[in-house]
């Protein structure tokens, strides 16, 4: 694979992105018997979602990025993950307790929102001592819960899109290990890690 198309599928699947990505599928592509919320206004959740787990995260890592806590914004350097990482976890904590706290919202959107930041947590801890790939673990989280979504209402038009997060996942992993941002061991461990915590909904909604 070419270093242009790694680069670009990289920036396409951002790890902050597969949020709104995934929240995206839920409101619009389950039946809608699966989630309460009024059509009408799923934007807003669309929304919430994307400022809170892709712009604020962004511009906080852009001003480590100005501030000098970090050298890229990439944030290549392992230990440099850790406060970029951290941030992050609490945007995304924040979300989830909204999501929790508000009685409006359907349950099933913390659920999902619970287990995306409980993969960012991980990823946050194994920061310490190895530099996993967060990339891998979103892409994981996100095929697990499609799975477990497509097991649970199987009347719901989801199976190209599993197929397509599979195909999109492998492409993605592969870019990572072609641009040399990671090696093969914190790749697919990362979408281990990612898949296994997804698979999490089955003990939170069963």
């Amino acid at each position: 694979m070419n270093r242009t198309l790694a680069h670009t599928l990289s920036v396409l699947f951002h790890p902050l992105l597969m949020p709104t990505f995934l929240f995206f599928v839920v409101l619009y592509v389950l039946p809608q018997s699966a989630v309460t919320f009024p059509p009408e206004s799923r934007w807003l959740i669309i929304a919430i979602v994307f400022f809170s787990t892709f712009v604020i995260p962004g511009l906080g890592t852009y001003f480590m990025f100005r501030s000098g806590f970090v050298s890229s914004m990439h944030v290549e350097s392992r230990p440099e993950r850790n406060l970029p990482f951290f941030f992050t976890t609490v945007c995304f904590a924040i979300t989830s307790y909204l999501f929790y706290q508000e009685q409006y919202f359907d349950r099933l959107l913390f659920y999902i929102m619970f287990l995306i930041t409980l993969s960012v947590f991980f990823t946050y801890l194994f920061s310490f001592r190895w530099k996993i790939s967060a990339h891998s673990v979103g892409l994981g989280g996100t095929l697990g819960i499609l799975l477990l979504l497509h097991a649970l209402l199987p009347e719901s038009p989801l199976l190209y899109i599993i197929v397509a997060a599979v195909l999109v996942a492998g492409a993605v992993m592969s870019a990572r290990l072609a641009l040399n941002a990671h090696t093969p061991a914190e790749v697919y461990s990362g979408f281990l890690i990612g898949f296994s915590v997804g698979w999490g909904l089955w003990l939170l909604v069963t």
